[in-house]
Parts: structure tokens; sequence; C-alpha cells
């Protein structure tokens, strides 16, 4: 057997106010004069008094704007690459602050400012060669987990995969529960539920094991405390959130995620639906899958007063069922994950197809 042998982030800050340590930590990187860095910032910040308090050097830094609004694309990356090549000389590092999107964004373009091609020829495990440059992540939202996975996550003209391997995870994290306060609170639900289900996935598949499950336990009962509890601070959320994802993201690094992301991998394909929404949607019609969780899931949605789309197949044809289908069918992995080696003797097309019926 073959025991996952996988690289973590290697320094991280935690702590309220630790991204005013930005410029020390990044400077410390400078080998020469004329080394710069480049800030790719959502653009849901520009004009906003956040963009203030980042420390990019006049005539010196780049700071690029990215919209997020959709799932981030192998097309946006290669543009952003090619915009970061036109500066001339490679800069010292990257800096993403943002949200998942914007992580996966950052670490993707990493990897192709040192590797020739198109970012799809770099969809799957292991096909990066060369390591990319030096990479900051500050995700402004908490949940996702890509401030500490090894994947970056994009959509392309076929497929919706991610660039995996080690030279992908982040170089230094800075985790500052102080800047996602301001997070709208529906985004802040759908962010926080993407860390709450990698949990579920991750203790509840044929994958899960010792270490899995010693982050995932845990990282599970933060979002519970999170999300169930109605006397808690929103600092004291913000603060158990933060961790929760990070540590959800290490649960998922030695185990693997599941059902509700395959079927969420079709949603975001087909409709464009952002990653967290469509786990909650796809999450919500898996009752036999998880069982008690889908129904912690609802009251959780009740008590944050969040109102989950319905009936949205009422909208849908059968051709983007059959083809949201084949999206998720084709992460074999994740099945694996999920019902065992043996999954396609349990499940089959019309089950899927079954499924997003539901939704």
């Amino acid at each position: 057997m073959n025991y996952k042998n996988f690289k973590s982030v290697e320094k991280c800050v935690f702590g309220n106010g630790s991204f005013n340590q930005l410029r020390e930590i990044i400077d410390a990187k400078k080998q020469s004069a004329d080394d710069y860095f480049v800030f790719v910032v959502d653009d849901v910040f520009e004009n906003k008094a956040f963009a203030q308090r980042i420390p990019v050097l006049e005539d010196q830094d780049k700071l690029i704007w990215v919209n997020v609004d959709k799932e981030p694309t192998t097309e946006q990356v290669d543009a952003l690459t090619a915009k970061i090549h036109g500066f001339g000389k490679l800069p010292a590092g990257l800096i993403g602050i943002g949200g998942g999107s914007t992580m996966d964004i950052v670490k993707a373009v990493s990897m192709l400012l040192t590797n020739p091609g198109p970012a799809t020829q770099y969809q799957g495990l292991n096909l990066i060669k060369n390591r990319g440059i030096y990479k900051v992540g500050v995700p402004t939202l908490a949940g996702t987990g890509a401030e500490v996975s090894m994947t970056a996550v994009l959509t392309g003209p076929v497929k919706k995969l991610g660039i995996k391997c080690d030279y992908t995870i982040f170089d230094q994290i800075i985790l500052d529960p102080e800047v996602v306060a301001d997070a709208p609170i529906d985004q802040r639900f759908y962010t926080g539920m993407d860390s709450y289900i990698h949990c579920v996935e991750s203790l509840t598949g044929t994958k899960n094991n010792a270490f899995s499950t010693a982050f995932g336990e845990k990282a599970l009962t933060l979002c519970q405390e999170v999300f169930l509890r109605e006397d808690i601070s929103r600092l004291e959320a913000d603060e158990k959130l933060m961790i929760a994802s990070y540590m959800g993201g290490l649960s998922l690094t030695y185990s693997e995620v599941g059902a509700c992301h395959a079927l969420s991998y079709g949603l975001s394909f087909v409709f464009g639906y952002r990653h967290g929404i469509a786990n909650c949607i796809a999450f919500d019609v898996l009752d036999e899958v998880y069982g008690d969780y889908v129904n912690e899931f609802r009251q959780m949605l009740a008590l944050h007063k969040v109102t989950l789309p319905k009936n949205l197949a009422a909208t849908w044809t059968e051709e983007e069922i059959s083809k949201m289908a084949d999206v998720a069918i084709a992460l074999e992995h994740m099945w694996i994950h999920a019902y065992g080696p043996d999954w396609r003797n349990v499940l089959t097309k019309e089950k899927i197809m079954n499924w997003y019926r539901m939704m």
C-alpha cells in the first residue's frame, strides 16, 4: 500500500490583527532592490476601507483586482499569468487576498508562471514539473480550506478539476479573524458550510483514518459551535471558523471529499453556482448518504435564517441534468471515498440524475 506523503503549509500566523505583519513577512523574502510582489485581491474590496490596509509599495509592487463572482476558470488563470509575465522580471512572490476562489487563482498562477502552456494541461494530479514562485494566502472568508489545500480548483472548457501537487501549497498563510468580520451573512454561512461538509465527507468515507479523524472531528465540533450556538459572539465564531477551515482542509488532505462535492461540481460546471452554495444545494438532498448530518445542516439553516434555493430542477432540461451527472460521475476518487472501490455496483448515472431532480 502507498501512503500519502503530503506537504503542509510551511509557515502560518494566526490571530486578530496578524494581517498587519504581512509587509514584514514578505520583505524578508526580498533578494534585491528591484524585487517586487504582486497582490492579487478580490475586487469586492476595491474602493473599500480594507483596501487602504493592503501594504503595496508605490512604483514597485503591483496590485491586481480579480473578479470572482463566478468560479475561477483556466482562461482567467491563463490571462492573469500572461499579464504578470508582461511585467518583465518574475515577481518575488504572489499575495492572494480574498476567499477560496482567490486562493485557488493565486496557487494556480504561481504554478503557471514557471511551467509553460495553458492551465488546462495541468488539471489533474502531479502534472506540474517545476516549482512555482513564492506565494502567501490571506483568506478573507473562512471555510473553504483553500488556504491549506494542495488543490487549486479550476473550471475549464470540458471539466472542473483541480491542479494538484506538492508545489500548489502556499508557502505562508495569514489567518486573521478580523478580516472576515464584514462578510455578508449568507456568504459567510455558505462558505462555513463548505468546512462543515468537508468534515462530514471526510469522516464518513472509506478513506478515513486516525489522522483525518483527529482533524475532522475537531473541525466538525468547531463548526457546530459556530452554527448551532445562539450565544456565541461574532468574533469568537470567526476565530473558531477560521481554525475549522484550516483543520477541515488538513482532514481532507489525508482523506477525501465525497458525494456532495461530486454533485456540486456538476452544478458549478453547468450552471455556474459558486462552490459554497452548490455544496449546500447538493447536501440538502443527500439524506440517504449523510443521514443525521443533513438534518443538523437544516437546523443551521433555520437558526441563521438562510433560505436555500428550492425547486431548481423545475427549470432544468433532462439534457442539462444528464450533463451534470456526467461531470459528477467522472470524479471517481470522490465516489470511491463515498462508497468504496466497488462504487459502480451501487451507484448509477440514473441515481445521480435523480439527486439532481430533487434539487
